[in-house]
């Protein structure tokens, strides 16, 4: 892997600024983590932190079963389309 990985704490510290362009990749419905990531330019391992990170406040709901290559879909929260 030629790409440096960076420390989890150094992803975390970017949540906050991220968490916009996170939920802006959903507002055109229910996406995998490998669909966020190329939406969002970023690589997938950080856009699964920073993903959690919205599950956990609320922000973003997964789907009941996974896909057919065994991937969740996360879509916006009630809550977070009602904003």
């Amino acid at each position: 892997m030629s790409e440096l990985l960076r420390e989890p704490r150094e992803v975390m510290r970017d949540e906050m600024a991220m968490r916009r362009h996170l939920l802006a990749a959903l507002e055109d419905g229910p996406k995998t983590v490998p669909e966020i990531a190329r939406v969002m330019g970023q690589p997938s391992h950080e856009v699964m932190y920073w993903l959690m990170a919205a599950r956990r406040y609320g922000l973003v709901k997964e789907s009941s079963q996974p896909n057919a290559d065994d991937y969740f879909a996360y879509a916006l929260s009630e809550k977070e389309q009602q904003t």
